[in-house]
C-alpha cells in the first residue's frame, strides 16, 4: 500500500482557502510521483478540501488529507472537526454560485461516502479505479 507522503503521516492543513489550494497542489505532486493519472483525482481533492475549509471549518482546527493506493483503488480522505454536520448532496438553484461540490464528487468518483470518527471528527472519502502505480526511479 502506498500512502500520501511515502509513509509519512497524513497531512494536516489549515481550514482555509489557502490550505485547500495547498492540498490540491501537494496531492497533484504525489499522484505524479506515483505515476497515477492526475485527473479526476486532483479535482476530487480540490472539492473535498474546499468543502472541509468551507463547511467543516472550526477556527483554530486543521483538516487532514490522506491518500492511499491499494491495488487499483486510489482512496482520497479528508477529515475535519465538524462531525455534527454530515454532507448531504442537494440540488442548488440554477442561479446559485455554490452548492455543487458533492454533485461533482458524485460524478467524478467511483464511490464516495462519509465515515463518522471519534467526535467531533468526520471523514469524507472518495475512491477511483486507477492503473496500478508505476515504480519511481
Amino acid at each position: 500500500m502506498h500512502t500520501f507522503g511515502n509513509g509519512w503521516p497524513p497531512l494536516d492543513l489549515s481550514s482555509t482557502p489557502r490550505g485547500a489550494r495547498l492540498a490540491r497542489l501537494l496531492a497533484t505532486e504525489q499522484l505524479r510521483s506515483w505515476g497515477l493519472p492526475l485527473d479526476p483525482a486532483r479535482h476530487l481533492v480540490a472539492e473535498l478540501s474546499n468543502n472541509a475549509a468551507d463547511h467543516g471549518r472550526v477556527p483554530g482546527r486543521d483538516f487532514r488529507l490522506t491518500l492511499h493506493v491499494v491495488g487499483d483503488i486510489l482512496r482520497i480522505e479528508v477529515t475535519d472537526t465538524r462531525g455534527q454536520e454530515l454532507p448531504k448532496p442537494q440540488t442548488p438553484a440554477p442561479d446559485a454560485e455554490s452548492g455543487r461540490g458533492l454533485l461533482l464528487i458524485d460524478a467524478l468518483a467511483d464511490r464516495w461516502g462519509v465515515a463518522e470518527g471519534r467526535f467531533p471528527r468526520k471523514t469524507v472519502w472518495a475512491e477511483l479505479h486507477v492503473a496500478p502505480p508505476q515504480p519511481t526511479s
